[in-house]
């Protein structure tokens, strides 16, 4: 396969511009230009349609191609079993105590070896690390249905293989986001980053629903087992890839000090450190979800134990990611992606305002002010799918490629750790001032954050890229 070299990308206040990178993707982009380019005979709404619509231009790099339609088989079997895990651990329990405990077993790898594991993604070669890390969460799956079929089991072995998968899937993913600048040019990644997010956000909604209506029927084991299977789709994926060494690698085993070094990184790079400080402002004080529960029971007269308010409130967010998902063809036209940033994180923050102002209404005009909090939730569900979009492309067009992996490794545990530590501000805001204040006041934190955070770091705001001219 013969390398190309990607169009050049506009660098405005990242700072020096990095080494070049080689572009491997495997097909070529002419056709569909910057944004949409009318067609003949056809009707100018039709057209403007048609340039809402999720930009599919990255589809036509066949590795990449692979790797998504692969996610859209996997990323269902993904959630079986992260429904299957606490599912399984009550069942044998009884105590919700334990189900907790996943969270704990959960987020510490992911933050221990999302960091080590981008330092490996900037040492080795990413399809070497992909098809390990497959393998082995191909092998984690397996024993959980093999733990399931056997039956009886002690529940600190499930604790602690879900932990050693969530480990392969901490050096996984940043390994996966990190290859996407080789595979395309630098205008097609906010596209590229919206079509995976989509994939996952709709996963995150069909998975519990599927889980929840297979376990009585199917059992734990067979939820395993799909997974199990479905993992091979990736696995074929990724072994078709070409070999994707790292420019300007690191020499030497990584250890501590390369993971230091990428955070040292980011300290000379402001718009890249502001990437994750606006998403931590957004989540920290955002992220309303720990107060769904007591608002479906207390606010909206749902059942203690969950019910249909319920799981329309935990589902709203990811079915707003979606629709934005669906309707994310104006991303690939955005030059000045830092204050896309910038609105997309305001709008969530408003979102999350309406949100709480609506349930403080709910004692008067209850099934109205459902249909408004539930819309405010999917609003912000569409705007946080954006900015995540913006700013994963800005980490892979904007760092060197010898630093990416740990970038993206730090990407994920803001990502993971942002609304966990949101679960706890929100859950202690509540029992102070009570859900509506604590959501809504959230609200408002994060567009004061998101204002003062613009304000102190005006080279984010600025921050563009320059487009290819259009043939």
């Amino acid at each position: 396969m013969s390398a190309r070299r990607p169009p050049r990308e506009g660098q405005d206040t990242v700072g020096p511009r990095p080494a070049a990178i080689v572009w491997v993707g495997s097909s070529s982009f002419r056709g569909r230009g910057v944004g949409f380019r009318p067609v003949a005979g056809s009707g100018q709404a039709a057209q403007r349609f048609r340039g809402l619509l999720a930009d599919t231009r990255p589809l036509r790099d066949d590795n990449f191609r692979r790797l998504w339609v692969a996610n859209i088989i996997t990323v269902i079997g993904a959630q079986l079993t992260v429904v299957a895990v606490p599912a399984q651990i009550y069942a044998e329990t009884g105590s919700s105590a334990y189900v907790g405990l996943t969270g704990l077993f959960g987020l510490v790898p992911l933050v221990v070896f999302g960091l080590y594991g981008g330092a490996l993604a900037d040492v080795f070669d990413r399809r070497t690390i992909l098809i390990v890390t497959t393998l082995g969460l191909i092998g984690t799956s397996a024993l959980f249905w093999l733990q399931a079929a056997v039956g009886g089991v002690d529940v600190w072995l499930l604790l602690s293989l879900f932990a050693v998968q969530q480990a392969f899937f901490a050096v996984n993913q940043p390994t996966r986001s990190a290859l996407l600048p080789r595979l395309l040019p630098p205008e097609l990644l906010p596209a590229a980053n919206s079509l995976n997010m989509t994939v996952f956000q709709a996963g995150a909604i069909a998975g519990p629903l599927v889980a929840g209506a297979l376990i009585p029927v199917l059992g734990f084991e067979w939820l395993y087992l799909v997974d199990t299977l479905t993992l091979l789709a990736t696995l074929s994926a990724v072994v078709r890839l070409p070999p994707l060494p790292v420019i300007g690698a690191l020499a030497g085993a990584p250890g501590l000090r390369s993971v230091v070094e990428g955070l040292a990184y980011l300290r000379g790079h402001p718009v890249l450190l502001m990437s994750f400080v606006v998403d931590i402002i957004a989540m920290v004080f955002g992220m309303p979800r720990a107060l769904f529960p007591e608002i479906a029971h207390l606010d909206f007269g749902g059942p203690d134990e969950g019910g249909l308010v319920f799981a329309a409130l935990f589902a709203a967010i990811p079915a707003g990611a979606v629709i934005g998902g669906v309707l994310s063809g104006w991303v690939s036209r955005i030059e000045r992606q830092g204050l896309a940033v910038i609105w997309c994180i305001l709008v969530w923050g408003v979102a999350m305002t309406g949100f709480g102002l609506a349930v403080g209404l709910a004692d008067r005009w209850r099934e109205p002010m459902l249909v408004a909090a539930l819309l405010m939730l999917v609003v912000g569900g569409a705007a946080d799918m954006a900015s995540a979009a913006f700013r994963s492309s800005m980490l892979q067009a904007a760092a060197n490629d010898s630093v990416r992996g740990r970038l993206q490794g730090v990407f994920i545990v803001v990502v993971a750790g942002g609304p966990r530590v949101a679960d706890v501000a929100h859950g202690a805001a509540a029992a102070a001032v009570g859900t509506a204040a604590a959501a809504a006041g959230g609200g408002v934190l994060v567009v004061v954050g998101t204002v003062v955070a613009a304000l102190a770091v005006p080279s984010f705001v600025r921050y563009r890229i320059t487009r290819p001219a259009t043939p």
